[in-house]
Parts: C-alpha cells; structure tokens; sequence
C-alpha cells in the first residue's frame, strides 16, 4: 500500500499566492497583514517540502519559476475553496453580533457613508463596522468585504445586487474662482474657463462627448482620479468641476451652475455574496445602508 503524500500547509499556500500575485515578499507581507521574514521562512518551508525552488529572485522582485509557475493554478483554485467553505460558514450564522466588513469609493466613504455608519451604530451596538475605502473593486468573492456600495451595478456571478437610488450630478464652482473668472452660463463658454478633470479615468471625457462637448484630456487644466481630492480642488478654486448635487449644494465654499444641461445621475448599488446576504448582521446593515442612503445627507 503506497504511503500517502503529505499535504502542504494551507498557510504555506496562502503566502505562495501572495507573493506570486505581488512580485514581492515586502507586498505580500502588507496583503497578508504578516511580517517579512515570516512569509519568507513560509517559502523556504514550502520549497523544502516540495523539494523545489518555486521563485527566481530580479532586480525588480521574485518570479516565479517553472516549477512555481505550475503551482501557482493549483494554488489558486484551493484559495477559492477554502473562501467558499469560509463564506458558507459565516453565511450559517444567526446572531446579530458580529462584524460586517463595507466597501466603497473613496468619496462615498468620506461624504456619504460616515453620518449613515454612525447611525446604524446607534441602532445595532453589538455590530461592528469595518470602513474600506477603495476605488477597486473589492472581490466579494474572497470575502475582501461583505458589503459592496457601488455607483454601477456589479455583474460577478455569485453577487446579489439591489438598485438603491440615483444621485443627481451638476457642474461646480467655488465662488473664489467665479469671482475671478465670471459664471459661465451655457456650455459653450467652459471654454474660456478652467476645468477640473480626472487623470487617467474617462469617466468624465465619456460623460461631456456623450452630451455633445467635444473635451479632450488636455482640456482640464488640474486632474487627478482620487475623487475626495478631486473635490477638494474644485473648492479650493481650481476651476469648474462636476459633484454629486447633494454634496455641492450643501457645501457653502462652491455654487451649482445653471448650464441649461442635464448631467445623467449616478446610480447607487449594494451588493454581497449570496451565501452572506441571509446572514442576519449582513440583513440588517444592508437594510440600513439602504435606508441612509436613499435618504442621504453629505458630511462635510
């Protein structure tokens, strides 16, 4: 009777990943939240174990070897198994205690959500809330987060998405740039001013060429993809910007402007993973969050 192999430490996989994905054992520590030398002890255990070499170390990082190269699949399909038996354990619970883990943008994180998170608080003490802010889009799949707040619907297979509103968009100026510049008042004269775009995010130049404004990237005299610091910019007076209408109009530094236009609105959707979505502290925050959110208020 053959002597089964031993099966490679599941932490040992993890590391391998994470350091196949990054291209550093330096990244791949801040991933894992794990020191450096601990995932390289976790590589030299694995290597020993498998009686291979699975990175080449470069100037610019570790590569993977032929040997790791082959791995890498195999390790990646056992990392979706075991978040899917994680997610379908956490989906079992039934208490209302616990964490729920929340994604969203950058600037729905900084204006929108913290008024609605401090308010669940109110109502479910015994939930805690973890806030990501990223402009990526977190894999709920891997449990990155059990709530997504996204302004476009997410299409993953899996995903369980509800339609919660929409935002209306204007154009903006702070009123020490219009003091400087003058208000423009049809489309037509945003030539003469200074814009403010986004850098390498199309989002806006789409949006202008959809309704007729022939604006090319070198048109925005300041740019920059962070939307917090985007509208940071445009209150500081760097020109005319474009914002959700409920922060900029309730912001006292920037006037909406009246261009004769109408900006499509954005739209705002929660989504989780299926096995999460009937787990009762996920229930009641999703309820929650949509709540606030169709009825939300900008913190500034």
């Amino acid at each position: 009777m053959d002597t089964p192999l031993p099966l490679p430490d599941w932490s040992l996989i993890q590391s391998f990943l994470a350091v196949a994905e990054t291209g550093s054992l330096s990244a791949a520590a801040r991933r894992l939240n794990r020191s450096q030398p601990t995932l390289g002890r976790h590589i030299q255990a694995l290597e020993q174990d498998l009686g291979s070499h699975l990175f080449e170390r470069h100037a610019r990082g570790l590569h993977l070897s032929p040997s790791g190269t082959r791995l890498l699949p195999m390790a990646q399909n056992m990392h979706a198994q075991m978040n899917a038996i994680a997610l379908n354990v956490a989906g079992q619970s039934q208490q209302l205690n616990g964490t729920v883990r929340i994604t969203a943008s950058v600037f729905a994180s900084h204006y929108l959500l913290p008024p609605i998170l401090a308010d669940i608080r109110r109502q479910e003490p015994l939930i805690e809330l973890e806030l990501v802010p990223s402009d990526s889009s977190e894999n709920l799949l891997f449990r990155a987060a059990d709530i997504a707040v996204r302004m476009y619907r997410p299409s993953q297979l899996d995903i369980v998405t509800r339609h919660i509103c929409d935002l209306p968009l204007g154009a903006f100026a702070a009123h020490s740039y219009l003091a400087r510049k003058g208000t423009p008042k049809i489309p037509e004269d945003l030539r003469q001013h200074d814009l403010v775009g986004y850098d390498a995010n199309e989002l806006i130049l789409h949006t202008t060429r959809a309704l007729g404004w022939a604006l090319e990237r070198g048109d925005f005299a300041t740019r920059c993809d962070n939307q917090a610091t985007y509208w940071q910019l445009v209150r500081a007076g760097c020109g005319i910007g474009f914002s959700q209408c409920n922060v900029g109009q309730a912001d006292p530094l920037v006037q909406e402007l009246d261009l004769g236009i109408e900006i499509p609105p954005l739209p705002v959707w929660l989504a989780a993973h299926q096995a999460m979505r009937q787990t009762p502290r996920i229930t009641r925050v999703w309820s929650l969050l949509a709540k606030g959110l169709q009825q939300t208020k900008p913190l500034l």
